[in-house]
């Protein structure tokens, strides 16, 4: 598997950045501000990354995605280990990245890659999405922010 940045004539995968975000709209304009890197397998993308510099010296990572079928295989932690290299290559002193107060795995798979809870944005799925959105069971109201120094 090769990760990389997408090349500037390939479409961006959006069944994948849909897995991880449900907004056509929200991915469309992070998309046109950030940097797409994709996980390539057998000439298919099997996953995603975005990051977008938000601050001096801080970027932030919005969206990681795995192809359904290939999840659980450790491809979610090679593209966020490959966003906080990419990262600190460029020059960020912090990268920071925000999940679903119910995405039990992600909320796990941050922490095992260094990152650090730093605060919670309530209510910020009620205010960003039209449509109640469920995770594990549990309603998504509220985003877990973290941030790693690199």
């Amino acid at each position: 598997m090769e990760i990389r940045k997408l090349a500037p004539h390939e479409e961006a995968p959006m069944h994948l950045l849909l897995l991880a975000d449900p907004s056509q709209k929200l991915v469309e304009d992070y998309l046109q501000r950030g940097q797409c890197y994709v996980a390539v397998q057998d000439e298919q993308f099997v996953g995603v990354y975005v990051l977008i510099s938000t601050r001096p010296d801080t970027i932030e990572l919005v969206n990681v995605a795995v192809d359904e079928a290939l999840q659980g295989q450790g491809i979610g932690k090679k593209l966020v280990l490959h966003a906080i290299e990419t990262a600190k290559v460029s020059g960020y002193k912090t990268i920071e990245v925000g999940t679903g107060n119910a995405s039990l795995d992600q909320l796990a798979l941050y922490q095992k890659c260094g990152f650090r809870m730093t605060w919670i944005d309530r209510d910020f799925f009620l205010r960003h999405y039209e449509e109640e959105i469920y995770e594990n069971g549990i309603q998504l109201t509220d985003m877990v922010r973290f941030s790693q120094d690199i």
